[in-house]
């Protein structure tokens, strides 16, 4: 079964490294590391880090009218960062691989079926 592991944080929380830095390369050993661990135990489905919030556009459907907006639509402390696919067989095994993930230490980690149409 498939899950999504969608990456939530409070922006502030943990420090944000600029890339090229020895702390951004410190960073990025952990996401590799949970990479791999994901690839050597076949349990990696996919997975994005997203560009921050203030880069979306909502868009919205009323009245057969198309309207777009700036930024997420919801106020929340936490942000969508990033997500993975992960390909477990069952809630359990998708939790404990969920888990793994850096951002757990300091944000949430929402685990979700995927729904399958087969």
């Amino acid at each position: 079964m498939k899950y999504l592991a969608l990456i939530y944080d409070t922006p502030g929380n943990r420090p944000d490294p600029k890339p090229g830095t020895p702390e951004f390369d410190t960073m990025m050993a952990r996401w590799n590391k949970l990479n791999q661990t994901y690839v050597d135990a076949g349990v990696m489905g996919g997975g994005e880090a997203l560009m921050p919030p203030e880069t979306a556009t909502c868009v919205r459907v009323r009245g057969g009218k198309t309207e777009t907006m700036d930024g997420p639509f919801a106020e929340t402390k936490e942000q969508l960062g990033g997500y993975y696919v992960l390909e477990c067989d069952n809630l359990d095994d998708a939790l404990r691989y969920a888990a793994m993930i850096p951002v757990a230490e300091t944000g949430t980690i929402e685990v979700r079926p995927i729904m399958s149409f087969d």
